[in-house]
């Protein structure tokens, strides 16, 4: 004997489809940004370039991946002519350091393991609030990428300062879409 379930009727279709998309929105979320009332702009001007050593382009490469970020995830339009929140910053430290020696060869020339660390000072402020508003903050970020002593930095250069531009650039928005205003 085969059962059949009794036919849905329209009603039930239609509170259906109603209630289908209330679901699929409730399932997303914006990460729990916050963004005051009124700010629908911003301005992320290219960064200063204080670290030596970097690569010449990547102030400008970072300046971009923020921009990026701010605009796809806050959904704020980039500007530069009346901004609601400025968010300035400087290169401040591009550097591989050796993290730890190879085993069993103590006068070794090359470490088994090497770290690049980039640096960036970030200076945001919402152009709606005085100045001195606990709003607006200053901060360093910075983040590392390992890789084998036996490579060279140009060889893991790319991928190092991608993950770390994304690393970097996650904090940032964080401290400025996440924290409470």
């Amino acid at each position: 004997m085969v059962h059949r379930f009794p036919p849905i009727s329209f009603f039930r279709r239609a509170l259906s489809l109603v209630l289908l998309p209330c679901l699929l929105v409730a399932c997303y979320s914006f990460k729990g940004i916050s963004i005051p009332e009124g700010v629908e702009t911003a301005a992320v001007p290219n960064y200063v370039d204080n670290a030596i050593g970097a690569p010449p382009t990547l102030h400008l490469d970072l300046t971009e991946s923020l921009r990026n970020k701010v605009r796809d995830e806050a959904r704020l339009v980039i500007t530069e002519e009346n901004p609601d929140l400025l968010i300035t910053g400087t290169l401040v430290d591009f550097r591989v350091t050796a993290e730890a020696a190879r085993a069993g060869d103590e006068t070794a020339a090359f470490s088994a393991l090497n770290r690049l660390t980039i640096v960036v000072a970030i200076d945001f402020k919402n152009l709606q609030k005085p100045a001195d508003d606990p709003g607006n903050w200053k901060q360093n970020f910075s983040f590392f990428f390992d890789f084998p002593g036996s490579q060279t930095l140009a060889s893991v250069q790319d991928e190092a300062i991608e993950e770390i531009s994304r690393q970097i650039n996650e904090q940032i928005f964080n401290k400025a879409f996440a924290d409470d205003w």
